[in-house]
């Protein structure tokens, strides 16, 4: 179905998300949403015809382990609440460690390339037939942008997603910011991923801002949409009339009219790009990607995240491996990788062989520095009590407790610990955090009583 033009809506600009001229559809972080009811603003965008996809950065399908059944009965209770065509999620692993290992569950808080082998390769496609099974509606995989690349990689990105479109018959959802990122920081170039890619399997496209330190792009969601971006949605454009496209904003939210003026820009970047399309057509003498095999790297006996050098996919290969499910031992394998490289982000354990070490520290350290914004937007207190030490104490707390079940019990974790340490060294202080946490840790919220004699000793005190 054609979606037409997007924005994705977030509670802190829901109200100019409904009065910005021409929306024809939004979509909605998954993870936010009830499953039994909608905030006030998507009703009625919904009782105006506007379409709201929801749209899914915890299941993690890249992940050595199989989907979690309970995610996905959530993400499945969401599509059918809102009624959409589809659900979309992402090509990476959020999570590591567990019983493929025997070593403690890591949750990375953002989302992690998996490595372009055919190992990878077949422990995401099972994942992605089992959320099929589970879900209501189609699926639709976004690529994603990444900081670092795995050693060893047996296939471009292009290649790597058009497999998995004809073993899953899956839909993409292509960001041509992710493009670009990839492109200043892994030096792949978007023309040729869309070259490769079945641009026919388009479910919708996103368009996202980021900025550049010291030569590596950070995709903030939190800039401006830059014009390298809109030139990798030309060339999308050039391939593909996109059924959709969607701006995407997370944070540091600029006014309405800002939001208006990219939108606008977007509509005439694909109505520029379709004329010029129109007016040069590609050569259609070349077939299409559906109807000739690429060239590809051969197989090779390298574990997931080896160090063997990819073949150049210019060089005739041997036919790609074809098999029927997804065998233990390369779960394993995937599960062994990909808990060597999250440890190595977020415990300080030793980086695998092959990486870039000086990527694996800016990665650690942004990491880091997400966990410890999204902490104190899911527990606005503690910045409060914390004062203008919060950001030092939380970093510091980061580099030796590994986040394991989510930023909320993230938030409540780092309490403890500082409370365990006798800190803040302010009594006051203490005394509010220690509230604060009996409050969300005890198995049932305080009672009213219990609140008003704490507020009332809290003005006795002076605070």
């Amino acid at each position: 179905m054609r979606l037409g033009i997007g924005i994705g809506w977030r509670p802190e600009i829901a109200d100019a998300v409904e009065a910005l001229p021409g929306i024809d559809w939004v979509e909605a972080v998954a993870e936010n949403l009830c499953a039994d009811h909608l905030p006030d603003s998507l009703v009625r965008l919904r009782e105006r015809g506007v379409t709201v996809v929801p749209h899914g950065v915890s299941l993690g399908l890249g992940g050595a382990d199989r989907p979690d059944a309970g995610r996905l009965a959530d993400l499945a209770a969401r599509a059918e609440l809102l009624g959409t065509p589809l659900v979309t999620e992402h090509i990476a692993f959020v999570r590591a460690g567990g019983p493929l290992t025997a070593s403690p569950r890591l949750e990375a808080g953002h989302l992690l390339p998996v490595p372009r082998t055919w190992d990878a390769l077949e422990v995401l496609c099972e994942n992605v037939r089992i959320a099929q099974d589970s879900l209501p509606v189609p699926l639709a995989l976004e690529n994603i942008a990444a900081l670092i690349s795995w050693p060893g990689e047996e296939l471009t990105e292009g290649q790597f997603l058009a497999e998995l479109v004809e073993r899953t018959g899956v839909r993409l959802l292509i960001d041509v910011a992710n493009l670009h990122t990839n492109h200043v920081n892994r030096g792949e170039d978007p023309a040729k991923a869309l070259d490769e890619l079945p641009v026919e399997a388009i479910a919708y496209v996103h368009v996202a801002g980021g900025v550049e330190k010291d030569g590596v792009w950070h995709d903030t969601h939190a800039h401006p949409v830059t014009r390298p971006v809109l030139d990798v949605l030309t060339e999308l454009r050039s391939r593909v009339d996109p059924p959709g496209a969607l701006l995407e904003r997370d944070d540091d939210f600029p006014p309405a009219k800002e939001l208006a003026d990219e939108l606008t820009t977007i509509r005439a970047t694909l109505k520029a790009a379709a004329a010029t399309a129109t007016a040069s057509p590609r050569d259609t003498a070349a077939p299409k990607a559906a109807d000739a095999p690429y060239t590809v790297a051969p197989r090779t006996a390298t574990a997931v995240g080896g160090s063997a050098a990819p073949k150049d996919p210019d060089v005739p290969s041997a036919p790609r491996p074809v098999r029927t499910g997804c065998a233990p031992a390369v779960r394993e394998r995937a599960a062994l990788a990909q808990t060597a490289l999250l440890s190595a982000l977020v415990a300080g354990t030793p980086a695998p062989e092959g990486f870039d070490q000086r990527r694996l520290g800016v990665q650690s350290r942004a990491l880091a520095a997400k966990r410890a914004g999204v902490v104190a937007k899911v527990a606005p207190e503690l910045p409060e009590i914390l004062g203008a030490d919060y950001r030092d104490t939380y970093l510091a707390y980061a580099m030796t407790r590994p986040m394991s079940a989510g930023y909320r019990r993230d938030a409540l974790d780092f309490a403890e610990q500082l409370l365990i340490a006798g800190r803040p060294a302010d009594a006051a202080a203490r005394r509010r955090l220690t509230h604060w946490w009996q409050d969300r840790a005890a198995p049932r919220p305080p009672r009213r009583t219990t609140r008003l004699v704490r507020a009332a000793r809290a003005v006795l005190v002076g605070k």
